[in-house]
């Protein structure tokens, strides 16, 4: 977690207090109740002392605000209501909510054909991501809920992307991303699918085989399972030299758009905060970069 005003970069140390902002960050401009917080920082045991300490918290977190915003700002920002505690963060603040933005912008052009400009904003909004979503923030059971959300929505980003890319017919361009790609997230087999066609699409056959092997070898390996039966029917047509039925759909495209790994010819032709990976994603940064 990351959280910037202009050039002055202010996250909290303490790690329950920045499980605190956390919260407070992934609920913005929500009231977050006292009975939550409590809840996020010690789950079914609280201490006695709970409400008191959790308090200390909000406390430390405006002090915080004040020196670097000042009083005024700092009152406005973090404020006290029933029941509970109010973020209040204004549009563009935070990485989070900007990355959902341009990941819908995206889909909408997508869904009305302009495979090139998707491609640049869905590339945009991937571009915020600095690692693992709250990778140095302990969770407890409210923010793994926000960390799945943001983790699967940047996934299937991913795969968007990736399949616009290639409905571009970008495949050779887009090899060394898928590859990366199936280290990251060893069990995706759309990842590893799509690697598979786009070796094959460039001539790499031989390479595109050992692809699907590396995936067989990690599945029975981890999972004890074979790939999908898509996957092996993929496998037996690189085999026998036919991929006429190799399309894979994104599991994420929008209503009305068939994206297919086979390029048609025609398409051819944040001054507050910045957390998680949009840090260590998104919860959010002032200024974008």
């Amino acid at each position: 977690m990351r959280i910037a005003h202009e050039d002055l970069v202010c996250t909290p140390t303490a790690p329950k207090t920045r499980r605190t902002l956390a919260l407070l960050l992934f609920r913005a401009n929500q009231v977050v109740d006292t009975a939550a917080v409590i809840d996020e920082l010690w789950s079914e045991n609280p201490p006695p002392s709970s409400m008191t300490t959790m308090q200390t918290y909000i406390y430390q977190l405006r002090k915080l605000f004040t020196r670097v915003l000042g009083e005024n700002a700092s009152e406005r920002l973090l404020v006290s209501q029933s029941p509970g505690y109010c973020l209040h963060v204004e549009q563009g603040e935070l990485d989070s909510q900007v990355f959902e933005r341009l990941v819908a912008e995206g889909r909408k052009q997508l869904a009305g054909g302009y495979l090139e400009e998707a491609s640049r904003t869905l590339r945009e909004a991937l571009s915020l991501w600095r690692g693992r979503t709250l990778a140095d923030v302990c969770s407890g059971r409210l923010l793994e809920g926000h960390i799945v959300h943001l983790e699967e929505l940047r996934i299937t980003t991913l795969e968007l992307c990736c399949q616009v890319d290639l409905e571009l017919g970008a495949h050779r361009e887009l090899i060394p991303e898928l590859r990366s790609l199936v280290v990251d997230y060893p069990l995706n087999e759309w990842f590893h699918a799509q690697l598979i066609m786009a070796l094959q699409e460039v001539g790499r056959r031989g390479e595109a085989l050992q692809a699907y092997q590396s995936l067989w070898k990690v599945l029975d390996r981890e999972l004890g399972i074979r790939p999908s039966e898509r996957l092996q029917r993929l496998q037996r047509d690189l085999l026998n030299g036919d991929t006429s039925d190799g399309a894979w759909p994104v599991r994420s495209s929008p209503a009305g758009v068939a994206l297919l790994t086979r390029p048609h010819p025609e398409l051819r032709t944040p001054a507050l905060a910045h957390s998680g990976s949009l840090s260590s994603p998104p919860v959010g940064q002032a200024h974008r970069p």
